[in-house]
């Protein structure tokens, strides 16, 4: 037995549904596993059907084509639609983000999708392409099609199986961990340059987790007066490392966030202040395994080398003491 949908063309309207559907969830939702099960097809499929159905609204025999290659042709499609949407928005204020191209997939699905609809009603009824399911258990004498609808049926399963694999195990991309220092202010103009001793000056520090875990991070802070000097055996300038104070410790525990977010994901307005005279680079070592204590009044520039070169990060800025 057969099912027919001669009454409306029922695939093309669940295209406009799933477009329905899927633009609220991706907008309203942080739930990246709805988001990527509903907007594969929607990137991938569903503008390519629409636009082939667009085109051929008609069966195969009456300058249409079949339902194998309305598949094939729905991915090739699919894929040139939204590169090519890419492209164009990318020369647009809105740029290339989710947004702009969930809203012009939707639009370019409600559009010609709605063209598909009405050159499917204004084809004659014996012309019109028809979705049809055959749920008759008896045996096709039609080899090929046997053999194609099986090669369609594994292929499916295969294709959902690695959807399924991506969801569960998404592959991890380089991990890294953004470590910055600011100006009062939060730009990179403002830093603290000349001071008085004991004067209080402040700056802001920033830490982005893109290690795809939660991370214990340490941020040591130094204050360290060094020279260079040239080594005439080496034909190279060496640092020489006169005197390295500790001054203080910061811990932050961090989850790991998007790579494509813009805002700080943490940040600390850092106040401090030297009693010492001189031309000093003031260090900040972040480091992700446990660190030791250190005396405020011991000069440690015998390990400087060691614990710069240790540090999983380093950032500093110059400061003159008078």
């Amino acid at each position: 037995m057969k099912i027919l949908f001669t009454k409306y063309p029922i695939d093309i309207i669940l295209c406009i549904i799933w477009a329905n559907i899927l633009l609220p969830l991706s907008l309203l939702s942080n739930d990246t596993t709805i988001r990527t099960i509903l907007g594969l097809p929607f990137l991938l499929f569903i503008p390519g059907y629409t636009l082939v159905f667009a085109l051929f609204p008609t069966k195969k025999g009456n300058k249409g084509i079949d339902t194998i290659e309305r598949i094939a042709l729905s991915f090739g499609f699919s894929i040139a639609i939204v590169s090519l949407l890419g492209l164009i928005l990318n020369f647009t204020p809105w740029q290339i983000r989710l947004e702009p191209i969930l809203l012009s997939l939707f639009f370019f699905i409600i559009s010609v999708g709605s063209i598909a609809v009405y050159r499917w009603k204004t084809t004659p009824l014996e012309q019109r392409f028809i979705l049809s399911f055959n749920v008759s258990l008896t045996k096709s004498n039609n080899t090929l099609d046997n053999s194609l609808t099986v090669i369609l049926g594994i292929s499916t399963i295969i294709a959902a199986a690695s959807v399924i694999y991506i969801i569960v195990t998404p592959k991890i991309g380089e991990t890294f961990t953004e470590f910055y220092i600011l100006g009062p202010t939060g730009n990179t103009t403002d830093y603290p340059r000349y001071l008085n001793a004991e004067e209080n000056a402040s700056i802001r520090i920033g830490l982005v987790n893109h290690e795809y875990k939660t991370m214990n991070y340490s941020i040591e802070v130094w204050l360290i007066n060094q020279t260079i000097i040239f080594n005439e055996s080496t034909q190279e300038n060496e640092t020489v490392y006169n005197h390295m104070w500790y001054t203080d410790t910061i811990n932050v525990k961090l989850a790991s966030t998007n790579i494509e977010k813009q805002l700080p994901q943490w940040e600390l307005n850092y106040s401090f202040s030297i009693n010492k005279k001189g031309e000093f680079k003031l260090t900040f070592l972040l480091y992700t395994i446990p660190v030791d204590v250190y005396d405020l009044e011991r000069d440690y520039n015998d390990i400087a080398k060691q614990k710069i070169e240790s540090a999983y990060r380093e950032v500093h800025l110059w400061l003159k003491i008078i």
